[in-house]
Order: structure tokens, then C-alpha cells, then sequence
């Protein structure tokens, strides 16, 4: 129990350069509490206590406005930056070195049983206000653009952004997320769009100006 803590606080120096002491971690950062007690609460739902796991839960909501379902399976060095507004399913599983920003979802699509929430890979980032639905595989090294909708399967080492949410690109496991630099795909075709189009008008011109020459010849 002592070497997770360890690991967790370690985890949150590594990610979040405000963190200033092992202190101001305990005291003031609601990722930290969240993921400590949903360690708990996860222990007694396998344990298949009864009631006691999902007061756990509600408990750090209400401390922490993080709600963790105590079924939901997290792997090691996991860190919720900020967290306000974080919801992640019973049957979601997130897998090593996962991080998550304020107002992210791993949720359903309805009533469906079974597996129906997210699965993460390991070292993936997901943005603020992202949300991961349905019983879908996100692979290892991906990195979520802020407020995308993630409704398909992600391959391995992809940037997703855009709602829905679409690949955008392809890489190598390392490089961070940095929303200033996501390409924006709206944006692009928006741009391809006003660009056809000023290609057509020039036709059009040329086009009109030749039939003009030609009517003006014959007469």
C-alpha cells in the first residue's frame, strides 16, 4: 500500500510541474485522493462486499467531484490532472501510465450489459472534456485532442481529435499532447473547400472570357 502511494506521488511530480511538495500533494491534489480511495473501494467490489464499495465512490465524488466506479479496473502510475468532472464506468479498464485532464468521460452508449465501457492502453493521454464511449479499444501511446468524441477503436501511437472523433495522425510512441499544435481537420477541409472553389471560379472566368472572344469574332 505504501510503495503505491509512493509510485502515485512520484507519478504526479513526474506529470505536473506545479507540484511543489509531497505535502501539498496529500493536502491538495483531489487526483490523488480520488485514485486512493477508488484502490480501496476496487478491492472490496472484487471482494464482492456488499454497499461498502459504491460509498467509497460517492464519498470521493462528493470530495473530490471525481466519480470512479469502484468496478472500474485502473493499472499503475494512473493520474487525473485537476479531475473536476471525471467520470469513468464500472466496466472501464485503463491500463499503465494513463492520463487524464478535468471533465473526461469513459462511458457507455446506453443500456447495454456487459462490457460496454472504454478500454485504454497503456501511456495514453486524454484531454480536457474528451469523452470515450461504448465497449471500444484505445490503443497504447494514443494522445485525445480536448472535447473530441470517441465513438470507434483507436489503433496504436494515433492522435484522435474532432467530434467524432477522427485519426489524425500516426506515430512514434514518444511526444506529448500539445493542443496548440493538433491539426485541425474541420479546419483543413474548410480550407481544401475555399480553395476547389476558387479554382472553379477561375475556370468559370476563363471560360466566359473565351466564349465572349468567340462571340465577339463572329460578329
Amino acid at each position: 500500500m505504501f510503495r503505491a502511494i509512493k509510485e502515485q506521488i512520484g507519478t504526479i511530480f513526474r506529470e505536473d510541474p506545479a507540484a511543489k511538495s509531497v505535502l501539498e500533494i496529500v493536502l491538495c491534489y483531489p487526483g490523488f485522493h480520488a485514485i486512493l480511495l477508488h484502490r480501496l473501494a476496487h478491492k472490496l467490489y472484487r471482494w464482492r462486499v456488499p454497499l461498502a464499495p459504491r460509498v467509497i465512490s460517492q464519498t470521493g465524488r462528493f470530495l473530490t467531484g471525481i466519480e470512479i466506479h469502484p468496478g472500474a479496473t485502473i493499472g499503475r502510475r494512473f493520474f487525473i490532472d485537476h479531475g473536476m468532472g471525471v467520470v469513468i464506468g464500472e466496466t472501464a479498464e485503463i491500463g499503465d501510465d494513463v492520463l487524464l485532464y478535468q471533465g473526461v468521460t469513459l462511458g457507455g452508449t446506453g443500456n447495454e450489459k456487459g462490457k460496454r465501457h472504454p478500454t485504454l492502453g497503456n501511456h495514453v493521454v486524454v484531454g480536457s472534456g474528451a469523452k470515450v464511449l461504448g465497449n471500444i479499444r484505445i490503443g497504447d501511446n494514443v494522445k485525445i485532442g480536448a472535447g473530441s468524441v470517441v465513438v470507434h477503436p483507436v489503433p496504436d501511437n494515433s492522435t484522435v481529435v474532432g467530434i467524432p472523433g477522427r485519426v489524425v495522425r500516426t506515430r512514434g510512441e514518444n511526444g506529448v499532447l500539445e493542443h496548440g499544435k493538433l491539426p485541425d481537420p474541420e479546419g483543413q477541409a474548410i480550407d481544401d473547400l475555399a480553395r476547389r472553389v476558387a479554382e472553379l471560379e477561375s475556370t468559370l472566368r476563363q471560360l466566359i472570357s473565351e466564349h465572349e472572344f468567340e462571340h465577339h469574332r463572329k460578329d
